[in-house]
């Protein structure tokens, strides 16, 4: 077959793709990226980059930028559960800090327990044009809308694209595809892979403008209104405040200008900017990967809104990828290490649509109680806004209260980790705590200078030594990674925060910042974690 045109083709122009794209450049490798639109689109799918993504974004130089266009940092996150429209004291009232807020509060934790970025709202209408810019600016990047991927061909040595824009029809050869082409994927259907799992709500979302109404609400500024009633509706701030998405299991689009109107309580100025359905889905692929094609995203998994876990499960399947597939196409990366892809992010797909069925599910237990009679100044009015209040107050928290489903998970059982007996904390459990068990994230620590550690790691593999583990002979490992021409480097970090949350030892970190092994001394046959950890063990 002829040589390849480009490394990696991906399918796909959503911040998944754009993501994988941005990663792959920065680390060296030629990526064309398609997608069948003629620019990214209007509709806020997703709404919020949660603290994991937001310290992966930090890695790529892009954190600051987001901030910059995104929510105001000083506007507050709070969630609040109404009563028929804005205008009425909530039945709820959860308070959230801003981000600034958050800022501050996580430069007195020392303890690993918060991460080095907090979370970022940012529509996805805003967010795809800035991370499309950024992947254009990226050497080595071509992204390319009013394109699409319609079919594709694989054999041993890489893959044969069929891309189709209004100039025709050309075929493009590369060593990889990764479809990120969302829930209809054109390439898993390809494919011949079966998305499986639950539908459930069939909902219609609606998109308004309105420049006054923010400053206007009169129960407060927030980012989350849920409305108390027998239509599932809630109310979406977008980022700059002046748009709002409402989502309500009504029956036509005409419905829902009528709904926002009640639901806001006063009169406002405004404008519809869309409406149309959509189903709530619960489902993952049977399989993320088929010989030089991969799955990644809503190609991959499809989460529902609640807890915000969709595209920033998505996110960390571009980033858990990048690296494997940068390693592989640079030549240190063994046969298993593409192999690990879904062994690691399958499970969390399905660990993280189990959250998401579980936050939902708590929604779905204080809504299960509305009652025709609950705006009513009577005995009966006043006992269902009771019942409803105090189950919503407990129950509520499980869509908005998500550290440890964001920070918490583990790569169990990986092929490329050196896996231990130690079971560590609950790697399902929604509160943080950190660990230094293999497998999972790094959790976060500042620098004397005020920097967070994660500053300091690289593309490669990092030997990490805290307290008496800074004696360790790092060489036998440098040795060892330097005959599979693999990146190694050894950091010493200057904090003492670090041996408190680490421990006194050695922690061996991969690309993506997920502890790959641990110990008090290299171990003796260092050649063996280092094939391991790279995919040739």
């Amino acid at each position: 077959m002829s040589a390849p045109d480009v490394q990696v083709v991906i399918a796909g122009g959503g911040p998944v793709g754009l993501t994988l794209a941005i990663e792959l450049g920065q680390q060296g490798v030629s990526v064309l990226l398609v997608d069948r639109r003629p620019a990214p689109g209007m509709l806020p799918k997703m709404e919020r980059c949660n603290a994991r993504t937001m310290e992966n974004f930090r890695r790529l130089g892009l954190a600051d930028r987001i901030r910059a266009a995104g929510l105001d940092g000083d506007v507050p996150m709070d969630v609040f559960i109404c009563l028929e429209n804005l205008t009425r004291p909530p039945l709820v009232h959860h308070p959230y800090p801003s981000v600034n807020q958050l800022r501050v509060r996580y430069r007195q934790v020392r303890d690993g327990s918060v991460p080095a970025e907090p979370y970022q709202l940012i529509s996805q209408y805003t967010l795809e044009p800035l991370l499309r810019e950024a992947a254009e600016r990226t050497p080595g990047v071509t992204v390319l809308f009013g394109h699409d991927l319609v079919d594709f061909a694989q054999d041993d040595a890489g893959v044969t694209a069929e891309i189709r824009s209004v100039e025709g029809t050309r075929t493009v050869r590369s060593a990889y595809l990764v479809g990120c082409d969302g829930a209809a994927s054109t390439v898993r259907t390809r494919l011949g892979i079966e998305l499986r799992g639950d539908s459930l709500l069939r909902m219609r979302q609606a998109l308004f403008a309105s420049a006054e109404l923010f400053d206007r609400i009169p129960i407060g500024r927030g980012r989350h209104y849920h409305i108390a009633d027998d239509t599932s509706t809630f109310l979406i701030v977008q980022d700059d405040t002046r748009h709002f998405s409402l989502h309500a299991t009504v029956e036509s689009d005409a419905e829902m200008p009528r709904l926002f109107e009640r639901i806001v309580g006063f009169p406002v100025s405004y404008r519809t900017l869309y409406t149309g359905g959509w189903r709530q889905r619960l489902m993952v692929a049977d399989r993320f990967r088929d010989g030089r094609v991969l799955l990644a995203g809503d190609a991959a998994h499809l989460v529902i809104p609640t807890g915000g876990l969709g595209m920033n499960t998505g996110h960390a399947d571009a980033v858990d990828l990048a690296w494997k597939l940068a390693a592989t196409l640079h030549g240190w990366g063994g046969p298993g290490l593409l192999d690990s892809y879904e062994a690691e992010r399958r499970p969390i797909a399905v660990r993280n649509i189990a959250a998401s069925r579980k936050a939902s599910a708590g929604r779905r237990a204080w809504r299960k109680l509305w009652r025709p009679e609950i705006t009513e100044d009577t005995p009966a009015g006043h006992a269902a806004r009771r019942a409803l209040a105090a189950t919503a107050d407990r129950k509520q928290r499980l869509s908005n209260d998500l550290y440890g489903i964001e920070l918490g998970y583990r790569y169990l059982g990986s092929p490329i980790v050196s896996n231990e007996d130690d079971e560590g904390p609950d790697p399902d459990s929604f509160d943080y705590t950190p660990t230094t068990c293999p497998g999972a994230r790094l959790p976060h620590t500042w620098l004397d200078d005020g920097r967070p550690l994660q500053d300091l790691i690289g593309r490669g593999f990092t030997l990490l030594r805290t307290g008496a583990g800074r004696a360790a002979d790092a060489g036998p490992l440098a040795l060892a990674f330097a005959r599979l021409g693999a990146p190694f480097r050894v950091c010493d970090p200057a904090t003492a925060d670090a041996t408190e949350v680490y421990g006194d030892g050695l922690l061996l970190l991969r690309p993506d910042l997920h502890i790959a092994w641990r110990g008090d001394r290299v171990p003796a046959d260092a050649g063996a974690l280092a094939r391991l950890v790279t995919g040739w063990g």
